[in-house]
């Protein structure tokens, strides 16, 4: 029998607060009190059944700013039921795996009526996420005080009230306390170590825990890479031409780690309940518009927009745009041949030092144009793909990652390429990665933690001045707390630290094996960057709400795109070494055919190893058992 909400009692005069709701300057009170009534209603009424109160009490609010804002919470009962409601999988007793269930909640691992931490905070934040995305229009027409914000039955009342700007943000609350003990065992003591992945996933998600388990892995199987070229760089440094042990190493390494991230990925969502998710039905996504109609396959009121329309707007806009972004990319990367070509000159007319310095300085302005360019261009990508009008989020994601990713690639390697194939200037080509890859690496941490981080802790100064200076009696600690984090920046997902991710395996995979100091470099960067990327999410954004992943998405695909162009580009780079040339002096058909036999060897190796990982999988998820790393 299943339980209901409405046959148990999930109100609490006093709660936790979770979540923190902004409400725009003099929005109408009776907006308010419409929005509160509906959260706290019961279920079968339509509402989230959750609690709900503001910050301040009226006392507070006629001495003090901020009166809109409203904290969210609920009891322990509702949140239990609300697990079960969004699917969460938890381990049993018997180590196997199933979706939780209210009335069988004995048989799980770990549970206990007098324990509050069966939960983590992270799931308990995206269950209310969840119930107020899903508070959904009955017979309002529009919202309360607000003639213009239409509605139609089934339509998510969060989601318009955010577009329609009466609601500013909703974000979750960090948790001071265990905020702290996760920074003392993450990033606060600067040693080699394994990350507390479990710990950030039940802090953050599993999303976030992913994304950092993926970089510490990708760091870990750059160690290799980098304790070859070292040596390799060292011995044979003036010899431009000595790369073929190199690049053949880099394809089968570039081949097989990504290979071993599937089951090492597998195994920790499989442990955390995310790989046995059932997938929810996706609403449609916020910025999607059209005519309001009847959805043919689910049969809701929702707006509709025709498909071909869509298409046009891509094949005749965005496509263009693209082109000719590319074209741009192009004509720079000419720019910048001309400029290396003005620098050798005068090097070879003057021979001084300054003029030996100068022959970097080219490389160096095209690394920072590049990244200039990126950015700019992502802008423009975001704009388009939402002008697109993609109905599902997940769609719109796909759409600008394949923009973003075509642009950059073509951005960041065109020049390699060109000065590989076209040039064959071995010398130029590591100098030119080298430049790339490290002025690409200073940027990033300078822009996306160091700047960050300096300005927030300038806010954090002035909002505890703020707070000191208050005569009134209220909890100085949660007003301060919320009034630090709704100022803080918005954390907007993981896009920008895999394609940060993506950029550098590509500098790696591609043409390393000419500079073998690349995955050096890499390692050094990135044990720096775990550091400042968990800075950034603990100290310097908002908390993200948790989003339930089970791998890490499209991402994997453009890797592994990565991974085989790594492989030609290697083969066709080991075809062109004069080591393998004068194995074949006049029979080029032989040195060609070769070349191709072992770039399918690899492709077949790939192929192999990726069925054996599959079938393993297969086999322990049959048996049930608890997984641990491979």
């Amino acid at each position: 029998m299943k339980v209901t909400l409405s046959a148990l009692d999930t109100s609490e005069s006093s709660f936790m607060p979770l979540v923190v709701i902004e409400f725009a300057q003099d929005v109408k009170e009776e907006t308010k009190e419409w929005l509160k009534n509906r959260i706290i209603a019961p279920k079968k009424d339509g509402g989230a059944q959750l609690l709900f109160r503001p910050l301040l009490n009226k006392y507070e609010q006629e001495t003090l700013e901020n009166k809109n804002l409203y904290l969210v919470g609920a009891s322990k009962i509702r949140m239990l039921l609300g697990a079960e409601a969004v699917g969460l999988v938890k381990e049993c007793n018997d180590n196997t795996m199933r979706a939780f269930t209210y009335r069988t909640r004995q048989n799980f691992k770990g549970f206990d009526d007098t324990n509050d931490d069966f939960l983590t905070m992270a799931e308990c934040q995206f269950i209310i996420k969840h119930e107020l995305e899903n508070l959904r229009a009955k017979d309002e027409k529009m919202i309360p005080g607000y003639p213009q914000a239409k509605l139609y039955p089934g339509k998510s009342l969060l989601r318009r009230l955010l577009t329609s700007g009466i609601v500013i943000q909703v974000f979750p609350l960090h948790d001071n306390e265990a905020l702290k003990k996760l920074e003392d065992t993450w990033y606060t003591r600067f040693a080699l170590k394994y990350q507390p992945i479990d710990s950030i996933r039940g802090y953050f998600g599993e999303t976030i825990a992913l994304y950092f388990g993926f970089l510490e892995y990708f760091t870990f199987a750059l160690i290799p890479m980098a304790v070859i070229g070292l040596p390799y760089y060292l011995f044979v440094w003036e010899d431009y031409d000595k790369y073929v042990i190199f690049a053949s190493f880099n394809l089968i390494w570039s081949t097989l780690i990504l290979e071993v991230w599937k089951r090492g990925c597998a195994n920790m969502t499989y442990r955390w309940g995310t790989l046995l998710m059932k997938r929810k039905f996706e609403e449609p996504r916020p910025g999607f518009h059209g005519v309001l109609g009847i959805n043919s396959i689910t049969g809701k009121e929702e707006p509709l927009y025709p498909s071909y329309k869509r298409q046009l707007r891509i094949y005749l806009v965005s496509l263009p745009f693209v082109c000719l972004c590319l074209y741009f990319s192009l004509y720079v990367m000419m720019i910048y041949f001309d400029l290396e070509v003005w620098a050798l000159g005068l090097h070879e007319n003057s021979g001084s030092e300054w003029t030996s310095v100068l022959l970097y300085v080219p490389s160096i302005i095209y690394a920072i144009v590049i990244e200039i360019m990126n950015r700019l261009y992502r802008y423009a990508a975001e704009f388009l793909t939402s002008w697109e009008n993609h109905r599902l989020e997940s769609a719109y994601q796909n759409h600008l990652i394949l923009k973003v990713l075509v642009f950059n690639f073509l951005n960041c390697f065109a020049s390699l390429f060109y000065i590989a194939f076209v040039l064959k200037d071995m010398k130029l080509l590591r100098q030119s990665l080298a430049t790339l890859l490290i002025t690409s690496q200073i940027l990033n941490q300078i822009v996306e933690s160091l700047l960050p981080y300096w300005l927030q802790r300038k806010h954090g100064v002035r909002v505890k001045r703020k707070v000191q200076a208050l005569k009134v009696d209220i909890d100085a600690t949660l007003y301060e707390q919320v009034i630090l984090e709704k100022e803080m920046g918005t954390y907007l997902g993981t896009f920008d630290d895999y394609l940060e991710l993506f950029l550098q395996f590509g500098y790696v995979s591609l043409f390393s094996c000419v500079y073998p100091l690349a995955a050096a470099f890499a390692v050094l960067n990135n044990f720096t960057e775990v550091n400042s990327d968990a800075l950034k999410m603990c100290r310097v954004f908002k908390r993200p709400f948790s989003e339930p992943s089970a791998s890490i998405g499209v991402w994997q695909l453009a890797f592994e795109t990565m991974s085989v162009i790594s492989v030609v580009t290697n083969c066709a780079l080991i075809g062109m070494s004069p080591q393998v040339n004068a194995i074949f002096p006049e029979s080029k058909a032989d040195l060609i055919l070769i070349v191709v036999a072992v770039e399918e060897s690899v492709f077949m190796v790939d192929a192999i190893c990726g069925i054996c990982i599959l079938e393993n999988d297969f086999r322990q998820q049959r048996v049930g058992g608890k997984r641990e790393w491979p």
